[in-house]
């Protein structure tokens, strides 16, 4: 996760406030359903008396739930009544989601969109098909990290600049000695992009996914085909990447029939 960015000139009290109430619900990911203050202290970077008072705004408005018992907090239901809300309301999901469905199913491997969330990707839809089984099971809401998988780098690739820069900077330090074949991996994929549409990553062993980027409404999103092999990267990217093209072809055509800008 991204730290907190330090705060703008001429921002306002309930402004900033609003923001690290933000970061203390991003804080909750699967395997730490259940946080104390010092634990969102740490994760947030903010001091233990904002988180407090924070945390009680949050309970209040129905955001989080305590646990008396355990002096913790956990995130409510209401929490999962937006994400429904945004699923529901989301026109590229109408559009692509049974399309992506139907080359899942005729090719018999994963396909997924996902869209950035400061410094990793977020799936929004992800539909397993695979030929083989795997271990990690992929799910809608679920988090990658954005500089070792297709999603991200595909993200990167068309990106505005000094965003990237910034996240270049974040991945650096947090890579150490691996980050030089890191940053090769990012030029190339980037390279892919502009050249063929699409880049390749094999970031877990023997899974290999490809990715395309797709622009809507003035937001970025990727999506991308994986499937579990010991085939090649080079491979799996001349069996599938004409296939992935496509159907971000097809479905930007449809989003553009079904809902016109209103330029």
């Amino acid at each position: 996760m991204l730290t907190i960015p330090n705060e703008k000139p001429g921002q306002s009290p309930a402004n900033r406030s609003l923001e690290r109430g933000i970061n203390l619900l991003r804080a909750f990911r699967p395997g730490s359903e259940l946080l104390g203050n010092s634990e969102l202290a740490e994760r947030t970077g903010l001091s233990k008396s904002t988180v407090s008072r924070l945390t009680q705004t949050l309970v209040g408005a129905g955001m989080l739930q305590l646990d008396t018992a355990r002096r913790a907090y956990r995130l409510a239901p209401a929490v999962l009544s937006l994400a429904h809300a945004m699923r529901a309301g989301s026109r590229l999901l109408a559009v692509a989601a049974p399309r992506m469905r139907a080359l899942a199913e005729s090719r018999r491997v994963n396909v997924g969109l996902a869209a950035p969330d400061r410094d990793e990707m977020v799936y929004l839809e992800s539909i397993r098909y695979a030929r083989r089984v795997a271990l990690r099971h992929v799910v809608s809401g679920q988090r990658v990290p954005m500089e070792l998988t297709s999603l991200g780098r595909a993200y990167l690739a068309v990106a505005p600049e000094p965003r990237t820069r910034a996240l270049m900077r974040l991945f650096k330090s947090r890579r150490g000695s691996t980050w030089s074949g890191v940053a090769r991996a990012i030029d190339a994929a980037r390279v892919s992009v502009e050249r063929d549409g699409f880049c390749a990553a094999s970031w877990q062993p023997e899974v290999v996914a490809l990715a395309v980027p797709l622009v809507v409404d003035d937001a970025i999103y990727v999506m991308n085909l994986s499937l579990s092999t010991v085939e090649p990267v080079e491979q799996i990217a001349d069996q599938f990447s004409a296939c992935l093209l496509a159907l971000v072809r097809e479905v930007q055509r449809e989003l553009d029939v079904r809902f016109p800008s209103d330029g």
